[in-house]
């Protein structure tokens, strides 16, 4: 992914944010479906806050991206 990120947003970075905050959805979907404790948004947020300020470089996609949600 980190190969991806630095071709493409070299030409058109702009249009990476969008697919950047959808791929960022797509982990929350799969975090709530894998951790039932975590069906409820607010405390999947809450997982998803610690996780995104204790481990910032988890995912490449993560350093490109200001906020997470």
């Amino acid at each position: 992914m980190r190969g991806w990120l630095r071709y493409y947003g070299a030409f058109y970075r702009s249009a990476l944010f969008a697919v950047l905050r959808r791929v960022n959805a797509y982990l929350m979907r799969w975090i709530r479906k894998k951790f039932k404790r975590l069906r409820r948004f607010k405390k999947a947020h809450g997982c998803w806050q610690r996780i995104t300020s204790q481990h910032p470089r988890l995912f490449a996609h993560w350093a490109w991206t200001p906020t997470f949600w």
